[in-house]
């Protein structure tokens, strides 16, 4: 079972944006951490706030970008994240950073830590900064023979993923399920309350309300109470 394959191991969390780290796969983290030995570090590549004016200028930000890193360390308390690493790359700018540092950031992050398993972004998500966060991801556990991280499993990011126009071919497509209990779910919930400028009201996607059930139709999908949902990239079993 693939539950099996992630108990005791070293997860590494890479993602974009402060409040990622729960969005996609809090409950989960929770389960694995507190129920299953896993030792889990989150990577946030990007500062998450400045494109909300018209001009990156950090300085215009620095009491909201300091209130982030206090609210980071709140979310990583209610999750139970064992180590973060926070990181300034520019919000909803990625693209404007070359790809070759992104990766070059993951890589000695790996060399540090030492995963087994990597979790990230899906690749077709609307935002830009998740898209290339996949790809820096993919770029840095390419699979030789020497490469430690077997196995990498992408996943949704509410607000981000289910935006993807209909009709577009890069859908978010499931093809694993992480059963949660509901006292999972409610400190995914506890943390992302802490990010007080990225939650929102209902029937926005990151609002309490929404997160919960999301859990529910991942759940009612594969009948269980509450799940949340991945894609297996890529699994390498010696």
């Amino acid at each position: 079972m693939i539950i099996d394959l992630l108990r005791n191991k070293r997860i590494m969390l890479v993602v974009a944006h402060p409040d990622d780290e729960l969005l996609g796969l809090g409950a989960t983290m929770n389960k694995l951490i507190t129920e299953y030995g896993v030792i889990a570090h989150v990577i946030i590549l990007g500062e998450g706030i400045t494109s909300r004016s018209d001009n990156r200028d950090p300085d215009l930000w620095k009491e909201e970008l300091e209130i982030h890193n206090t609210n980071i360390r709140s979310a990583q308390k209610a999750i139970g994240y064992q180590s973060v690493s926070i990181y300034s790359l520019p919000d909803n700018r990625f693209d404007t950073v070359a790809l070759l540092d992104i990766v070059k950031i993951i890589e000695a992050e790996k060399q540090s830590f030492s995963p087994e398993i990597i979790f990230t972004h899906h690749g077709g998500d609307v935002n830009v900064d998740h898209q290339r966060c996949f790809e820096a991801v993919i770029t840095a556990c390419r699979p030789m023979a020497d490469e430690k991280v077997k196995t990498i499993i992408t996943f949704e990011t509410p607000s981000g993923t289910e935006w993807r126009a209909p009709t577009d071919p890069r859908h978010f497509l499931p093809n694993l399920f992480m059963s949660v209990s509901e006292e999972n779910v409610n400190a995914k919930i506890f943390g992302m309350e802490s990010y007080q400028f990225e939650k929102r009201a209902y029937p926005h996607p990151r609002s309490p309300e929404a997160l919960k059930i999301q859990a529910q139709r991942w759940g009612i999908s594969v009948g269980c109470m509450f799940a949340e949902a991945f894609s297996l990239v890529r699994c390498v079993q010696d």
